[in-house]
């Protein structure tokens, strides 16, 4: 997908404020945490397509209302993911704004955890 420059401006900013996980990192805090979140910020279409098997849901546009109620403890885990790392990193920088501690946004997204042989859910 061609981004436009705005859209990477943002982006590049709040990535240098934003931790970036890689996945074999986010499958190994996933696993020694339990309590860890995986949270697709992606739109509800996108979601309905496919999603990481163990994943919660929180479409970018609402996240910013509901991510307390969804979380109420600051100090939760949160890897988030996108399409291809991008919202997902405006989200991440969003919930740190919020008072999040621990919020991460995966590298690559959807796509990478795809391509990875991660379980998928899919729309039957």
């Amino acid at each position: 997908m061609e981004h436009s420059p705005g859209f990477l401006k943002l982006v590049n900013d709040a990535k240098s404020r934003v931790k970036e996980i890689t996945l074999d990192r986010a499958r190994e805090r996933l696993t020694k945490n339990p309590q860890a979140v995986l949270l697709d910020v992606r739109e509800d279409h996108e979601w309905e397509k496919g999603r990481a098997a163990e994943a919660v849901h929180l479409g970018k546009g609402i996240l910013e209302r509901d991510l307390e109620k969804m979380f109420p403890n600051l100090e939760t885990e949160i890897i988030m993911y996108c399409g291809g790392g991008f919202r997902s990193a405006l989200t991440a920088e969003a919930a740190q704004k919020m008072g999040y501690r621990n919020v991460y946004s995966l590298m690559g997204g959807y796509k990478a955890l795809a391509g990875s042989g991660w379980p998928i859910m899919t729309q039957d």
